[in-house]
C-alpha cells in the first residue's frame, strides 16, 4: 500500500542545550543494552521523551524512533511508519516488507512481522527502536504482534518502549528470562538535586534551597508540575507565597499551574495556545490558518526557548508538538473558554491540510468538526487514490464514521461502502448498500414521482466515478452471489458488468469474466471454467494487475488438476513464475502460493525432495508473497508430503492447524481439510473419528451428487469400505459400491480424470475386499492407462500393500508393465524410509539441546503439534525449528523415524 509516511514521527528528539544530566538513569538504560527490551513506564510529565532523547543521543548503535499516535491503531500505517522509522538507519531496508504492505490483499500481521524479523536478521549490526507513546496503540492487533515479536526477536534489535501505561506484554517471563529493563516513576522522579538543578540552573530562578526543598515536596518530584511551577513564578514577587498556596495530586497541580501560566500570557499568545491545542503537529502556516494569525512561527521558536512544553519534530524546526498532557489541559481549557470556536479550528485546519495535499488529516479535522458533508466529499475524492492502493480498511473507516443517511444519498460512496465490505468479508450489508445506489441511478421521465420516491438529493462530487457505478454494482453483485453459491446470480451479473462496462475498462471487465470462470468452476463445467477464466486474467494482465494474473494463473492449474492434465498444470505454473520474472519482482504477489501448487505435483510425481524443496523455496520468497490462503494451502502441502513418508501424526498435526487457517474466498476449496484428515484417520484405523466425520457433515451414499462435495463422497465411500473391512457388514460393501458407480459416471461425463482415476482405485480395492482379483484389475487397468500419460505414482502407492498386490497381479497379466513395475518399485519408500546417512545406533555428530531434547520427549507421545507446543509455552513455529533440527541431527525424515532412533540411541 503507497501509505503516505509523516516524516515527523520519525524524528528523533534533539536534547535541549539546557537539561538536567540523568547519569544514574544513562547507565541502567546501557546496561539493559543487551537485554530485548526496555520499558520506560510512567505518568504523564514524568520526562519519558526527554530521557530517552538523552540516552540515544549518546548510546553507541544506531537508532530508529518512532512516535506513535492514535491513527496508528490502523495495522497497515503502523507497519509503514515502523519499516520507514528503520529506514532511517538503513536506506534500502525492508524491501520484502515493502511489498507485503503494497499487496492487494495484505497478509495477516503477523506474517508480516515474521518478514521483518527475518530482515532485520540479515542486518550486520546492532541497533535501537524507540516507539515513544505506545499507550496510544490499544488494541488486541497490537498485544498479540509485539508478544510475537518479542518472542522472536533477533539479537540485532534492542526495543525500548516509552509508555503511560503497562503495554499488554508477557512482562513476568522477560523479567525471569532477564530479557527486562524497566524504569517507573520512581525511577523518573527528580530527585532534590536533580530539582535544585533544573528550577535554578535550567530556568534560572534563583531559589533558595528551602524553597526547592518544599517545591520538590510538592510535586514529589514530578518533572510536568516542577516545569510548570517554574513557568508560574518567572516575574513573581513573593514566591513563599506562591509555593505555600499549591498542593495535591499531579491532576491537580497540571490544571491550577495551566491555568496560572495561561492568566500570566498577553491575549495574542494565550489565544495561540489554547486554539493550536487541536492539532497534533504544529507548523507555522497550519497554525496561522487555524488561528487567523500571522506570527506562528516566530511563536513556535519562542515557546521553545521558553521550555514552554513545545517538542521540536525535525531537525529545522518547522514542525513541533505540545507535550500530550499540556495539550490535553489546554483542549479542556478551550471548550471552557471558547466552545463556540471549536468546529471553526477544526474546519481551518482540515482546509489548509486539503491545500496541502494530507487527505488523512483534512477528513479527521473535517470528522471532529462534525462538518460531515465536507468530510464526504473529501473521502469521495479520495476513493481513486484509495482504490489503486487497495485500502479499503481506511475507506471503510471512514465511512462508518459519517452519518448514514449522508452516505446514502451519495452514491459513488456507497457503492464503494460495498465494495469495502465485501472485501472484508462483511457481506450481510453489501447488498442493502448497492441498492441505496442503484436507487439514484434509476431514470424517470417524471423528475416529480423521482423526488416523491427520493425525498434528499442526490450528491455526486466525482463524476468519472459516477459513470462507472453501474459495471462496478454489476460486478460487485456477481462477486457476493458467487461467495453466497448462487452460480445462476454470478452469471447474470457477470454478463450485465460486461455489457456496462467500456472495452478499454480491462480491469472490471477481466474481474467479470474471471467471475464467469470460476460459476462454471464452481458447477463442474471445467473445461468451460478454463476457457472463461482465462480469457478474464489475460484482461487483468493487459491492466497491468500482474499479481491478480499470477493468482489466476494458481486457479487455472487446479482446474487442469482437477482434469488430470498434470503436465500441464506444471506449465502453467511456471508460466506464472515466467511473468514475475519478466516484470522484474521474482517474489511477487502469488509466487509464493506457485511454489505450493508445484510441491503438490511433485509428491503425487514421487519427488518428495523436490516437494519439499519447492515448499522451502516458498517459505524463502515470504509469506508477503502469498495470497490469503497461503499458509493453509503450505500446511496441506506439507500434510501430504507427511503422509507420504507415512509420519501420519505429522500429517494431522498440519492439517490441524490448517483446518484453522482456512477463510472463505472466491476460489473452491473441493478438497475441505476435514475430509482429508477423516483419510489419515482411515489410514490409521481409527474408524471413530472417520464415522463421526461423516455424521457431521449429514454425508450419505444416498445423496445427490455434486463437484463441490465429489471429493467428500470418496472419502465416504472409503470409510464405507473400512466400516465392510472392520464389521464385514455387506450393507456398507453394497453402499459405497452403489456409491462409487454412481461417482464415476458424474466424474466422467464432467471430464474430471482426476477423480476418475481415484473412483476407479477405490472400486479396485472394494473388488479386491471381495476376493474377485479378475474383477478389482479391470477399473485397476483403466486407471492405469488414465494415469500413466500424466506420471501419477502417489494416487496409487498411497494406498499400501493393497495396491502393490493387486499392481502385482498385473505385472503377471501384462497390464501396462512397465508403468505397474515402476509403480511397485515406489513402494520401497513409501512409509518414509530413506537410505541411512549413518548407522542407527552411531552417536550424534551434534548433541540435542536441552530444549530439544523437551520436544523430542514429547514427540514419543500421542501429543500433537500444537499440543506439544502448549505443553513447552511455545509458538508453533518455534515447535517446528526445534523438530526440524532434530529431524537434522537424528538423520531422519518423519516423527516416527525420529522416535525409534532416539530409542535405539537411549536418548529417553
Amino acid at each position: 500500500m503507497n501509505m503516505p509516511i509523516l516524516l515527523t514521527k520519525l524524528y528523533v528528539p534533539q536534547p535541549r542545550t539546557k537539561v538536567v544530566l540523568r547519569p544514574r538513569l544513562i547507565e541502567r538504560l546501557n546496561e539493559g543494552l543487551d537485554r530485548k527490551l526496555t520499558l520506560i513506564s510512567a505518568s504523564a510529565g514524568f520526562g519519558k521523551t526527554t530521557l530517552a532523547s538523552e540516552w540515544v543521543a549518546g548510546c553507541d548503535r544506531r537508532v530508529a524512533w518512532l512516535s506513535l499516535d492514535e491513527g496508528d491503531i490502523d495495522s497497515t500505517r503502523f507497519l509503514s511508519h515502523l519499516v520507514a522509522a528503520l529506514q532511517t538507519i538503513e536506506d534500502n531496508f525492508g524491501g520484502g516488507t515493502v511489498s507485503a504492505l503494497k499487496s492487494p490483499q495484505s497478509p495477516s500481521t503477523e506474517s508480516i512481522l515474521t518478514i521483518l524479523l527475518n530482515e532485520i536478521s540479515a542486518l550486520p549490526y546492532k541497533f535501537v527502536l524507540v516507539l515513544d507513546d505506545f499507550h496510544v496503540m490499544d488494541a488486541k492487533w497490537i498485544d498479540d504482534s509485539f508478544n510475537f515479536l518479542l518472542e522472536h526477536l533477533p539479537p540485532q534489535m534492542h526495543l525500548v518502549i516509552a509508555t503511560r501505561e503497562n503495554p499488554q506484554l508477557p512482562l513476568g517471563r522477560l523479567r525471569a528470562r532477564g530479557h527486562l529493563t524497566e524504569l517507573r516513576d520512581s525511577d523518573l522522579r527528580f530527585t532534590p538535586g536533580e530539582a535544585a538543578a533544573f528550577l535554578n540552573q535550567v530556568m534560572g530562578l534563583g531559589l533558595s534551597a528551602d524553597e526547592m526543598t518544599a517545591l520538590e515536596t510538592r510535586t514529589e518530584g514530578w518533572i510536568a508540575g516542577l516545569q510548570l511551577a517554574a513557568l508560574s513564578m518567572q516575574g513573581r514577587k513573593n514566591i513563599p507565597a506562591f509555593i505555600r498556596e499549591f498542593a495535591g495530586d499531579n491532576r491537580y497541580i497540571m490544571d491550577y499551574l495551566v491555568e496560572e501560566v495561561l492568566q500570566r500570557q498577553p491575549d495574542p499568545i494565550r489565544n495561540f495556545l489554547l486554539q493550536t491545542s487541536i492539532l497534533d503537529r504544529l507548523h507555522g502556516p497550519l497554525c496561522d490558518a487555524v488561528t487567523g494569525q500571522e506570527e506562528g512561527v516566530a511563536r513556535l521558536q519562542s515557546l521553545e526557548r521558553g521550555n514552554f512544553f513545545v517538542v521540536p519534530l525535525d531537525d529545522r524546526r518547522q514542525w513541533y508538538r505540545y507535550h500530550h498532557l499540556f495539550a490535553e489541559v489546554l483542549s479542556a481549557h478551550l471548550r471552557l473558554d471558547q466552545p463556540d470556536q471549536v468546529d471553526a479550528l477544526h474546519r481551518r485546519a482540515s482546509i489548509w491540510y486539503e491545500q496541502h495535499g494530507s487527505a488523512d488529516d483534512a477528513i479527521r479535522h473535517s470528522l471532529a468538526a462534525e462538518d460531515f458533508a465536507r468530510a464526504a466529499d473529501l473521502v469521495e475524492l479520495a476513493i481513486p487514490a484509495l482504490r489503486r492502493s487497495r485500502q479499503e480498511a481506511a475507506m471503510l473507516r471512514w465511512l462508518i464514521s459519517l452519518p448514514d443517511e449522508l452516505v446514502r444519498c451519495r452514491p459513488v460512496l456507497s457503492v464503494w461502502y460495498a465494495g469495502a465490505l465485501l472485501a472484508g468479508g462483511k457481506l450481510e450489508a453489501v447488498e442493502d448498500r448497492l441498492h441505496n445506489a442503484e436507487q439514484w441511478l434509476e431514470t424517470t421521465t417524471d423528475m416529480r414521482e423521482r423526488q416523491q420516491a427520493q425525498p434528499t438529493e442526490m450528491v455526486v462530487v466525482d463524476e468519472e466515478e459516477f459513470r462507472r457505478l453501474p459495471g462496478l454494482i454489476a460486478v460487485y453483485r456477481a462477486g457476493l452471489a458467487l461467495v453466497m453459491g448462487d452460480v445462476s446470480a454470478v452469471m447474470t451479473y457477470a454478463r450485465r458488468a460486461l455489457d456496462l462496462v467500456p472495452e478499454d475498462d480491462h480491469l472490471p471487465r477481466g474481474a467479470a469474466t474471471a467471475l464467469l470462470g470460476l460459476a462454471s468452476w464452481r458447477s463442474g463445467d471445467l473445461e468451460g471454467a478454463h476457457r472463461m477464466f482465462a480469457d478474464g486474467i489475460a484482461s487483468v494482465q493487459l491492466s497491468g494487475a500482474i499479481s491478480d494474473a499470477i493468482n489466476g494463473s494458481i486457479a487455472l492449474a487446479e482446474i487442469r488438476i482437477a482434469q488430470g492434465r498434470l503436465r500441464e498444470a506444471m506449465r502453467t505454473y511456471e508460466r506464472g513464475l515466467q511473468l514475475a520474472a519478466e516484470h522484474g519482482e521474482p517474489a511477487l504477489r502469488g509466487t509464493a502460493d506457485i511454489y505450493v501448487g508445484m510441491s503438490e505435483l511433485c509428491r503425487e510425481h514421487d519427488d518428495l525432495h523436490a516437494a519439499t524443496q519447492h515448499l522451502l523455496r516458498s517459505e524463502e520468497q515470504g509469506e508477503h508473497t502469498g495470497f490469503p490462503q497461503y499458509r493453509y494451502r503450505w500446511c496441506v502441502a506439507m500434510a501430504r508430503i507427511r503422509e507420504a513418508q507415512g509420519d501420519l501424526n505429522g500429517a494431522l498435526d498440519f492439517l490441524h492447524e490448517a483446518e484453522h487457517l482456512y477463510a472463505s474466498d472466491f476460489f473452491l476449496n473441493v478438497h475441505p481439510v476435514a475430509a482429508l484428515k477423516t483419510r489419515v484417520w482411515v489410514a490409521q484405523g481409527r474408524l471413530g473419528e472417520a464415522v463421526d466425520w461423516a455424521r457431521e457433515q449429514g454425508l450419505s451414499a444416498k445423496d445427490d451428487l455434486s463437484y463441490l462435495r465429489e471429493f467428500e463422497h470418496i472419502t465416504l465411500a472409503r470409510v464405507l469400505l473400512t466400516r465392510h473391512k472392520s464389521d464385514r457388514s455387506n450393507h456398507f460393501l453394497l453402499e459405497a459400491t452403489e456409491l462409487l458407480e454412481r461417482l464415476l459416471q458424474a466424474a466422467e461425463e464432467g471430464g474430471r480424470t482426476g477423480s476418475v482415476i481415484e473412483i476407479l482405485i477405490v472400486q479396485a480395492l472394494a473388488r479386491c475386499m471381495q476376493g474377485d482379483t479378475p474383477a478389482a484389475l479391470v477399473p485397476l487397468e483403466r486407471a492405469l492407462n488414465l494415469a500413466e500419460p500424466e506420471g501419477y505414482v502417489r494416487i496409487f502407492v498411497d494406498e499400501g500393500r493393497p495396491m502393490a498386490v493387486l499392481l502385482e497381479e498385473a505385472v503377471k497379466r501384462w497390464i501396462t508393465p512397465n508403468y505397474s513395475r515402476r509403480l511397485l518399485g515406489a513402494f520401497g519408500h513409501s512409509e518414509g524410509r530413506t537410505p541411512a546417512k549413518q548407522d542407527a545406533s552411531e552417536p550424534l555428530s551434534e548433541p540435542l539441546s536441552e530444549r530439544e531434547r523437551d520436544v523430542l520427549r514429547l514427540l514419543g507421545t500421542d501429543l500433537s503439534g500444537p499440543d506439544i507446543a502448549r505443553e513447552l509455552k511455545v509458538s508453533l513455529n518455534t515447535l517446528r525449528t526445534h523438530t526440524k533440527n532434530i529431524y537434522d541431527k537424528l538423520q531422519v525424515n518423519s516423527r516416527r523415524a525420529a522416535v525409534r532412533r532416539a530409542e535405539k540411541l537411549d536418548l529417553f
